[in-house]
């Protein structure tokens, strides 16, 4: 087959021989080593060889859809629910019509239409300096919009997909006027512009330029996991919290996959997805990259396993695409940088 490449930096890469002639294409926007092991897994289980294509998110769905019909895509994967829509919405993927996946996966982790699922979990936590902030002190996000908290709060841009999606959610549990009113007051409670990735909200925190930070749980746990003792020190200083169901429960997103729309191997591609969300594939694609699982049955590993139970605010994560052009609107209103 031939893999035609137009939009650089895509990289395309064929994994793992077999000499069954089957294979599935894969266009994915996760780049982690424990991916490679389970599509080396996968195909020494099914013989299905597996054709990687990787490339940032909107990149790969702006490939598929100039591929039209002619597009080798099979699968689809990608991170954050917010893209997952977008995908749906420029009409590059299919329904899978897999009941396994429909019963395997949490209702609110994917599609309800069954365009995709969810195959690992993002928590986005608060991470605050432990000599500055008691737990009793902590909350909910709703909560952080509080004057206590005024020039305490570290945080990503309004463009950030992850924060994006939080206020996606907030509106789909509180409505958009109310949380515009609630960002109008997070802002009001920054300690800087915003600015850097989540890696660099924690190091603020530790460095004492703010007391709380919202970040992705496995931010920490790779500062945590590092071999490099800065980042070891700087994750001494901190700890996170995920809000209980009092303060509305914790924001989860999630990485997921979908069967793209023209797939020429459609039966392979559901039979992988499938396989991602079996209980073996989860410790390489969610536990070994530092994720939460689809499975609350799985074990953990000891970092995440100290991070603590957390119970999500339940809302589908649907939502985040669908209230996505809202939620940036409100953001710019609110004067969210």
């Amino acid at each position: 087959m031939n893999f035609k490449l137009f939009l650089f930096p895509i990289l395309v890469i064929f994994l793992f021989s077999c000499t069954s002639g089957e294979e599935v294409n894969v266009y994915s926007s996760r780049h982690y080593d424990t991916d490679l092991q389970l599509y080396q897994q996968f195909t020494e289980e099914t013989g299905i060889r597996v054709n990687l294509i990787e490339g940032a998110s909107d990149e790969l769905i702006e490939r598929i859809k100039n591929e039209g019909v002619n597009s080798p895509a099979d699968v689809i994967i990608t991170v954050d629910a917010g893209r997952l829509w977008r995908a749906k919405e420029a009409d590059v993927m299919q329904p899978h019509n897999s009941e396994h996946l429909r019963e395997r996966i949490p209702a609110e982790l994917q599609d309800e239409e069954g365009y995709w699922v969810g195959l690992s979990q993002r928590v986005r936590g608060i991470v605050y300096r432990k000599d500055r902030v008691s737990l009793n002190d902590l909350q909910g996000y709703w909560e952080l919009a509080d004057e206590k908290w005024e020039g305490r709060l570290c945080i990503r841009s309004s463009n950030n997909i992850y924060n994006q999606s939080l206020v996606a959610s907030l509106i789909e549990t509180h409505g958009e006027q109310e949380t515009e009113q609630w960002a109008r007051s997070l802002v009001n409670n920054f300690a800087r512009s915003p600015q850097g990735g989540d890696t660099d909200q924690i190091k603020a925190v530790a460095a004492g330029v703010c007391d709380v930070a919202l970040v992705n749980h496995y931010y920490l746990a790779r500062l945590i996991n590092s071999s490099n003792r800065e980042d070891n020190a700087v994750a001494d200083e901190v700890d996170i919290y995920f809000p209980g169901p009092e303060y509305g429960g914790a924001h989860v997103n999630i990485s997921g996959a979908g069967v793209a729309k023209y797939s020429p191997n459609r039966d392979y591609a559901v039979k992988f997805i499938e396989y991602l969300a079996t209980d073996d594939a989860q410790d390489l694609f969610a536990v070994r990259n530092n994720e939460f699982t689809i499975s609350p049955d799985l074990e953990l590993s000891p970092v995440l396993a100290g991070f603590g139970a957390f119970e999500s605010d339940a809302v589908n994560v649907s939502s985040y695409g669908e209230n996505n052009p809202a939620a940036i609107r409100l953001m710019d209103r609110a004067g969210w940088r």
